[in-house]
């Protein structure tokens, strides 16, 4: 407890844990519009537990490695050379990470292009189907969890601070998971929009576990320009829409 007390005491403490929770926001947002995709192909009824349930493991999950610091740091030492590349345990899961996020986003970008070919996949038991979304929902969390906690151990030694900022950023990711869903099931050109994100994402984190850092600030900034781009074509398609009624 003094331990506590003495560290909220350090400016540098409060200074590291601002930063550390608006990174862990951040990092969030790629494992929230996943769950918020996801979630939505299941049936209403089931949609928000499903969200409740991704992000609650996300927590458990983050919090369980932040109690494995030592294990997770080694995480990052070579274990095998392919190709003339030295993978950690770290790059072998973003690049698993990586292939399942671009294989499910282009699975459901196919499908969104040509649903013709995929009218019956959401046809079956429902508890089946919760389950595997809670299944994918696990794979990604874990991709996504060890990332952040990677780069909460580059940011700070206190483990105190980066237990605040994880409950902090996925009270944030619970919070912002309904809303977030509600408006990608009703623009559909969003959720196009979104897949795309996590394509590039998926691309990022293949090309980050072979060793290839690809700087944060221009995927989010890329990604924060088309969203820009994407709201004023709402805003006119909206404008039309309502141009169109005052004149019946």
């Amino acid at each position: 407890m003094q331990d506590i007390i003495a560290l909220m005491q350090q400016p540098e403490a409060w200074v590291a844990l601002g930063t550390l929770v608006v990174m862990e926001v951040v990092l969030g947002i790629d494992n929230l519009l996943f769950i918020s995709i996801l979630s939505n192909k299941l049936p209403e009824h089931q949609r928000e537990k499903a969200r409740k349930v991704g992000i609650g493991l996300a927590l458990i999950m983050r919090l369980g490695l932040l109690a494995t610091i030592a294990w997770i740091v080694q995480l990052t030492q070579p274990v095998v050379t392919i190709m003339g590349n030295e993978l950690s345990w770290k790059d072998i899961i973003l690049i698993a990470g990586g292939l399942f996020l671009v294989w499910k986003a282009t699975k459901e970008i196919h499908h969104h292009v040509d649903p013709t070919d995929h009218e019956d996949t959401m046809v079956g038991v429902a508890g089946v189907t919760f389950g595997s979304a809670i299944v994918q929902i696990l794979i990604l969390d874990l991709v996504f969890s060890i990332d952040s906690i990677i780069t909460a151990v580059g940011m700070t030694p206190h483990v105190e601070i980066m237990v605040v900022a994880v409950v902090t950023a996925v009270t944030v990711m619970l919070l912002a998971a309904n809303p977030l869903a509600a408006f990608i099931g009703k623009n559909p050109t969003i959720v196009m929009l979104a897949l795309s994100f996590l394509l590039l994402i998926g691309t990022t984190l293949i090309a980050e576990g072979f060793g290839v850092h690809v700087p944060k600030g221009y995927v989010y900034a890329a990604m924060a320009f088309s969203a820009v781009v994407e709201g004023l074509n709402m805003w006119a398609r909206n404008a039309r829409l309502r141009k169109q009624a005052a004149l019946r």
